[in-house]
């Protein structure tokens, strides 16, 4: 790219949202280019594309899950299918090298994507520089060297980070993020988690399902509070049945590090006692902060929260003309696909389009076993805004498939409105809730009623015909309980 090129939009950042975006502004014929800083898992030590999610988050973690689970099922579980399989193990190593090479393909795909739609893709820095008649400056810095780009729009995609705790110095050794959880070279025998929330069950469910002794402290009184009340129920249930000891209402005051090089993390429990968990490694998972410091926005006016989030309206758009910000960095759930849908809204909207997003019909996902998953309102916000409301549920032990998958667990809730019959909310817990929400997501952007769902043909025998049965219970009653 030349100096003396413009820009139609620069994107700062190709994670999950940025890469889309810019992937999108090339195929509509927009001059865009993208800058990426971080090297993540790059073994050249290069800046990478693909964001938190590609390189230490929704990718790695789900690769690993998928081996997790292969090995539970053999050592576990084959027995009930008449299999029988002696002194299996988990070669750790091989496992990581396998997640390794599924993220570097993945990665060098969103390059490919690049150079097939036209997208500058630059390795380096930003930093904004200023605004001209012309559009915004922005340096990108890499390795002592600097070019100067100027651009119509920009389009900050930065991500988040790791939420730290004071005193807790991460070395991704022993004491870990959601990074250093994915690359632990051996099973840990006692692995501790401070955190119930996405990331840390998850990870937590990996290492137990290998062997470790998982101990997750929560300093929230319940488990995963922005899930309906039924579904957090039973996945504390299902969880505790499974092995994982949870601390509840306990707030973290101390680690201590033996000669032996084990730890001993202290915490209080909501009484004011004194407790301890001793662990070989820990993992700290208490959220993610916004990147958004050390851009240059306080250069051109951009407006930022208390937070440290991109102040923006409902089309992404900045407080400066011309500035749009999504992902991570911005109000709203911290999912790759509500960046990716918001990157492609900014897009269409500077090729003046419609874009869009529907906030009510973004579906969140936890891909613990089994998996939950859930889109719309949950029954408490439901009561707490007053909204009359019928509730049907089904439990997969009624369900032919889950009979012959060996795996009942969970059940599909709906809720729609009782004076209406619109679909309000679905929330399931099932081995594949992953992918069943696929459906329940299509029903609330196009308005569904649960009697059109009730209506609608379900193959049989499949899971999803339990989110039907949920459905009909709402009107005259499920036909299979």
């Amino acid at each position: 790219m030349t100096q003396e090129q413009v820009l139609d939009v620069l994107v700062i950042g190709a994670g999950s949202g940025g890469y889309i975006a810019s992937i999108r502004a090339g195929q509509l014929g927009l001059k865009v280019a993208c800058v990426e800083a971080n090297p993540y898992a790059d073994p050249r030590g290069e800046p990478r594309p693909g964001g938190t999610c590609l390189n230490v988050g929704c990718i790695p973690s789900k690769a690993l899950l998928s081996s997790s689970e292969e090995f539970e099922k053999i050592e576990r579980h084959a027995a009930a299918h008449g299999i029988r399989v002696s002194g299996a193990t988990m070669d750790v190593p091989a496992m990581i090298a396998r997640k390794n090479a599924i993220v570097t393909k993945m990665a060098q795909g969103i390059e490919y994507l690049f150079r097939k739609n036209k997208v500058v893709y630059l390795k380096g820095r930003a930093t904004i520089l200023g605004r001209t008649d012309e559009g915004f400056r922005v340096a990108v810095t890499r390795s002592g060297s600097t070019q100067e780009l100027t651009t119509r729009n920009l389009l900050v995609a930065t991500g988040s980070l790791p939420r730290q705790l004071p005193g807790i110095e991460i070395d991704n050794v022993d004491i870990c993020d959601n990074a250093g959880a994915l690359d632990l070279p051996t099973v840990p025998r006692r692995l501790a988690i401070i955190g119930a929330g996405v990331i840390g069950l998850e990870l937590g469910s990996v290492w137990r399902r290998l062997g470790a002794q998982v101990t997750v402290v929560e300093a929230l009184p319940q488990l995963l509070p922005m899930c309906d009340t039924d579904v957090a129920r039973e996945m504390l249930k299902l969880l505790t049945a499974q092995g994982m000891d949870f601390r509840f209402g306990a707030r973290v005051t101390g680690l201590d590090r033996a000669s032996d090089g084990s730890l001993s993390l202290a915490y209080v429990d909501a009484q004011g006692a004194a407790h301890s968990v001793a662990c070989d490694k820990l993992v700290v998972a208490v959220g993610r902060v916004p990147t958004s410091s050390g851009l240059g926005l306080e250069t051109i006016g951009v407006k930022t929260t208390e937070r440290g989030f991109v102040d923006v309206d409902a089309y992404c758009r900045a407080s400066v003309e011309g500035v749009y910000a999504i992902g991570d960095v911005v109000r709203g759930p911290m999912l790759a696909h509500k960046a990716e849908d918001e990157g492609v809204m900014v897009m269409e909207r500077i090729a003046g389009l419609a874009g869009h997003v529907n906030y009510g019909a973004i579906p969140s996902i936890i891909y613990t076993s089994p998996e939950v998953a859930w889109v719309g309102r949950t029954e408490q916000e439901l009561k707490e805004a007053g909204i009359a409301y019928r509730a049907g549920r089904f439990p997969f032990t009624a369900n032919g498939r889950a009979l012959g998958n060996g795996d009942t667990s969970g059940f599909v809730k709906v809720l729609a409105d009782q004076k209406t019959d619109a679909v309000l909310g679905i929330h399931i817990v099932s081995t594949y809730a992953s992918e069943m929400i696929g459906e329940a997501t299509m029903a609330i952007e196009f308005k569904a009623s649960a009697e059109d769902i009730g209506r609608i043909s379900h193959a049989h025998p499949t899971l999803y015909e339990a989110l039907r049965e949920a459905s009909l219970a709402i009107g005259t009653g499920a036909l299979n309980l």
